[in-house]
């Protein structure tokens, strides 16, 4: 859950997706769940030409099983409540 709980504190943050076919989609992170799909706003492709059939998307949903990285600004992260996060689920019992 911590992954769950980590975006949906980006919610409204520009985000890189990187499929596992190798497509990267930019966007504004609307929403996730907690299979890790991703919607995003404001899609834009990185390669285009390699892509086309995508470029003409606005908004997208994104299947979690088919991504690679979730690429996200570094001022976006709180790397020591992120810390914190990972340090009290790791010590929870099983």
């Amino acid at each position: 859950m911590l992954f769950y709980s980590f975006f949906k504190t980006l919610v409204g943050q520009p985000v890189v997706v990187e499929l596992k076919n190798d497509m990267l989609i930019q966007g504004t992170l609307v929403s996730v769940d907690q299979f890790l799909n991703i919607k995003l706003d404001g899609v834009r492709v990185e390669d285009e030409r390699k892509y086309p059939h995508v470029a003409s998307l606005k908004n997208s949903f994104i299947r979690g099983s088919v991504v690679r990285y979730v690429h996200i600004p570094a001022t976006a992260v709180d790397t020591a409540l992120l810390q914190d996060a990972a340090r009290k689920e790791s010590q929870q019992p099983k």
